[in-house]
């Protein structure tokens, strides 16, 4: 609990005010436009192995880097530029995670040029899901991330897996992980 406001948050939330801002404004809240949807998937997969916080004070030095998340942007960059992006001490520098976000950016072209919206893959995949499917969002994976990490796969998503798509999932609103005691724990719609 935060002195400050007297609002119980989830434990992460109270590191520093940069994580309870966003957990209080963003986190957990359903987003539904796609773009958004794979800017979270990209932060979230820089995420893996590392803390959310490194991610957090980075975010707008990858949404420099990365056009905005544009993907029709992204999907562009040469591996010269990949190259670059290793120097680039304002990023997670991670080759293999600086590649994946250049070739998820191309699995989501082709995924809208198939006539397929990420948005309604993304939220059709958890509206589909039966409750006990879901799980609570508390736990690093759940049957519901093998099969949305799965789904990815196959449409060519990489470095996405189980425990990626349960923490994306909880970011973007899917599942709600608001730890019970959470003050955004009731107040959370997880399917818009």
């Amino acid at each position: 609990m935060r002195a400050s406001d007297k609002r119980v948050r989830c434990s992460w939330a109270e590191a520093n005010s940069l994580l309870s801002a966003y957990h209080d404004r963003e986190w957990g809240r359903p987003v539904t436009d796609s773009r958004a949807l794979w800017e979270t998937l990209v932060l979230e997969t820089f995420q893996a192995g590392l803390s959310w916080n490194t991610v957090l004070q980075k975010r707008e030095s990858f949404r420099r880097v990365f056009y905005d998340f544009d993907p029709h942007r992204v999907a562009c960059l040469t591996p010269a530029d990949q190259e670059r992006l290793m120097q680039d001490a304002s990023i997670i520098r991670s080759r293999s995670k600086i590649a994946a976000t250049v070739a998820n950016a191309k699995a989501w072209l082709a995924m809208q040029d198939a006539g397929e919206d990420f948005s309604d893959f993304a939220w059709g995949m958890v509206r589909s899901a039966q409750a006990h499917e879901r799980g609570t969002g508390s736990e690093p994976h759940s049957p519901l991330s093998h099969t949305v990490a799965k789904a990815l796969k196959s449409r060519g998503f990489r470095f996405v897996g189980p425990t990626t798509a349960q923490a994306w999932m909880q970011a973007v609103g899917m599942l709600n992980g608001h730890e019970t005691t959470c003050f955004c724990y009731g107040g959370v719609s997880v399917i818009p």
